[in-house]
């Protein structure tokens, strides 16, 4: 299945820290979501085979892992596309992988072409870097790189990966950026997977006026295979970076007014039959049981 083929763009990027529930909500066979990706190689095991994983390979540590690459070719058939070092051009402690352009190129060449040139056959796409001139400058150096090492094949691949923090204007200029850099090299025409993009520190308001803005024009575009809202943790578990304006869902697991713009819907109408445990129902029980252990203790007092 080509990446522009999803069923819908929406995906999600999961991390942190996320009850059970949460997750049954956000992928219920109600939702729009149709890929996800945790910034791991192995799936949760929470969402279910229906909603397309993308593993991807986060830094130089994770290609030492043992039996990584037979743990990613046991994966479904349908997890045909990889993604490659998170933020090469960020440091660690603010969750990049911190690549040297002529070292990822190396790694990247010697330890996952072979992978997209095998029966396998993975889909790979370049480092994703951050949406900034620091970004776009560790592109041209490893670019350079991979055809100081391969110059008739520099560093192929088949789709490109992108992260953007900040409002849809500069969401849209970045986007217009890699398009042109891409664009002047063999890789025309090629698709991108937005794998992260948020208002961070913005209000709520703010991020979904930013979310409308951002779906209508993404979806407009046949070159934007999907995008992920990067926010996908309740409130209370938002950082100082990003504040809580970001998040999908309330305190409680119900959807905030953000996450019912991005999933369309609202918590309600994403839940199916069997799935009333999370957040507000849960609540609803608790409360419940409360109640009928007073009825109960006031009945035996009155004996």
């Amino acid at each position: 299945m080509a990446l522009t083929d999803l069923d819908s763009k929406k995906g999600l990027a999961l991390g942190g820290k996320l009850d059970d529930s949460d997750i049954k909500l956000l992928t219920s066979e109600k939702s729009p979501i149709s890929w996800y990706y945790n910034w791991s190689p192995t799936p949760s095991n929470i969402v279910g085979n229906s909603t397309l994983f993308i593993p991807l390979i986060h830094s130089l540590e994770t290609l030492k892992e043992e039996n990584i690459w037979s743990a990613l070719d046991g994966l479904p058939p349908s997890s045909e596309y990889m993604l490659t070092f998170n933020e090469p051009d960020e440091a660690e402690e603010n969750g990049g992988s911190y690549i040297s352009p002529e070292d990822a190129a190396k790694a990247y060449i010697e330890d996952i072409v072979p992978h997209r040139n095998s029966s396998r056959g993975w889909q790979i796409s370049h480092p994703v870097v951050t949406g900034s001139e620091r970004g776009l400058n560790w592109l041209r150096d490893f670019n350079e790189s991979c055809y100081d090492i391969d110059p008739r094949n520099g560093c192929p691949a088949d789709f490109i990966a992108m992260h953007w923090f900040g409002d849809f204007s500069g969401l849209a200029s970045w986007v217009g950026t890699l398009q042109g850099f891409y664009n002047s090299s063999e890789f025309q025409n090629t698709s991108i997977l937005i794998t992260e993009m948020a208002l961070p520190q913005g209000s709520e308001d703010d991020n979904t006026s930013m979310l409308e803005q951002t779906m209508s024009y993404l979806d407009g575009l046949d070159y934007i295979a999907g995008y992920a809202w990067f926010g996908v943790f309740r409130k209370k578990n938002a950082n100082e970076w990003t504040g809580d304006g970001v998040s999908l869902l309330e305190n409680n697991g119900d959807l905030t007014g953000l996450g019912e713009k991005y999933l369309g819907g609202t918590t309600s109408d994403l839940k199916t039959e069997g799935d009333g445990d999370s957040g507000s129902y849960a609540l609803q029980v608790r409360l419940s049981t409360i109640v009928l252990s007073l009825v109960l203790a006031l009945g035996v007092l009155n004996m």
